[in-house]
């Protein structure tokens, strides 16, 4: 499975941002998916994370009310809406898919397949 992420940037603070992942390769049905950010010096952590249906989602507290995942499972895509946004939100964004599992995956170490990452920068 290969992951590419588009749509990070630089941007104020308040504004927004739209992340893409597409996925390819091993996608004859749809597996869970997340995204995770880490900024320099810091672990990595989850942002948010969605279903294989995508009915079910899960998100970090500090981008709860802020940030939106979707996906697009025709087009073996997934999303995530940034609104709100803030100078900690400052970090690389990976994507990242779980072929083992079916719900929400919240921990690193249940995904398999990562993007190389897409930053995002937001200005004070």
């Amino acid at each position: 499975v290969q992951l590419v992420e588009s749509g990070g940037g630089l941007v104020q603070a308040g504004g927004s941002l739209r992340l893409s992942c597409a996925a390819s390769g091993r996608t004859s049905r749809s597996y869970p998916m997340g995204w995770f950010r880490q900024a320099p010096g810091k672990e990595r952590e989850l942002v948010a994370a969605i279903n294989w249906r995508g009915d079910s989602t899960r998100y970090a507290d500090s981008v709860k009310g802020r940030f939106t995942i979707s996906r697009d499972n025709a087009n073996n895509a997934v999303y995530l809406q940034m609104n709100s946004l803030k100078p900690e939100d400052t970090a690389v964004y990976h994507c990242a898919i779980s072929t083992a599992y079916l719900g929400v995956m919240t921990m690193p170490g249940t995904y398999d397949y990562w993007g190389q990452g897409t930053q995002v920068t937001v200005s004070s």
